[in-house]
């Protein structure tokens, strides 16, 4: 088992490209990973052996995935995946990075059969199934810097920028209608947004914030507040296909405690977050991001399928 972990692990730095050849079984499991793979029926096996099911990756919603400047496909749900190929034998297709948006269209029209990094929400449960949760971090109202902190019910009629089609954008609009909520393609262009103005503040989650500030080099931005919504993550799978759902889950549930949380530490270091001159983020964020937690084995996790909390 040790000997096991230690080639999945070793596995996580190699880079993913949009052709995806390294996630393929036999190029990530090895003797050892093969013998700690879960118990599969015949039937389950069968299944896996004659499918090859799509992947469609967001192209920017770093930490989690996102697309390298060298074109490889990279993040904390990437290296989460890989471990559950290698444990599990099953392969995938990539597809080309595309905005969440686009990538829930073509869910809905069958042309993908999973995705990643995906909270479940009542309309996206009318044609996608989810996994078990594997990781949690709470989102958070991001300003200025030197604007005192302040709550959502505090922006009433003022711009606040949000992810278009994400999970947190529906629940906000429900119980903030008298923000201007202005729809974005990704919480870059959120906070990009903020720094230049266009924007009073964004709500995004917080690992999100702490890596696009790191990445960028964003200045000029403060942590404000959390906005009480957790955005607890989930490989989403075609609903007609229970049997994807089965062997994901059977993977989640195989990782050890120190695999999942070999995968955490690479993307949500306990250490700061964001650069030395952003010192108006550092502090909270890092606070905020020790919050997030692996869910693999979620004793409740049956009542996520239905929804959201509100």
């Amino acid at each position: 088992m040790r000997l096991a972990s230690q080639a999945l692990l070793l596995g996580l730095g190699l880079g993913l490209g949009l052709g995806w050849p390294c996630c393929g079984a036999a190029a990530l499991a090895s003797a050892a990973a093969a013998a700690s793979l879960p118990a599969l029926d015949g039937a389950m096996r069968a299944w896996r052996d004659h499918h090859e099911p799509r992947l469609g990756v967001e192209h920017d919603y770093g930490p989690f995935v996102f697309v390298r400047e060298d074109g490889v496909v990279d993040g904390l749900s990437i290296d989460m995946l890989r471990l559950l190929q290698a444990r599990t034998g099953l392969r995938l297709r990539p597809l080309p990075a595309q905005p969440l948006s686009a990538l829930l269209a073509a869910a809905r029209r069958h042309e993908l059969d999973l995705l990643s990094s995906l909270r479940p929400t009542p309309e996206r449960a009318l044609f996608l199934d989810f996994t078990q949760p594997y990781v949690s971090v709470p989102a958070v109202l991001v300003g200025r810097a030197g604007d005192a902190p302040r709550p959502l019910s505090a922006l009433a009629g003022r711009p606040v920028a949000v992810g278009q089609g994400y999970a947190v954008e529906a629940v906000m609009r429900q119980r903030h209608p008298q923000v201007q909520w202005q729809a974005v393609p990704d919480d870059l262009v959120a906070l990009q947004g903020v720094v230049a103005g266009r924007y009073s503040a964004a709500v995004l989650d917080a690992a999100s914030m702490a890596f696009i500030v790191r990445r960028h080099g964003l200045q000029g931005l403060a942590l404000q507040s959390q906005v009480g919504f957790d955005y607890t993550l989930s490989f989403a799978v075609r609903r007609d296909w229970p049997q994807l759902t089965m062997l994901l889950n059977a993977g989640i549930q195989s990782l050890s405690q120190a695999e999942r949380q070999a995968v955490l530490a690479r993307w949500l270091p306990a250490a700061d977050p964001v650069p030395a001159r952003a010192p108006t983020l550092t502090r909270l964020a890092l606070g905020l991001l020790l919050l997030a937690v692996l869910l693999a084995l979620l004793p409740s996790w049956r009542r996520w399928r239905a929804g959201p909390r509100a």
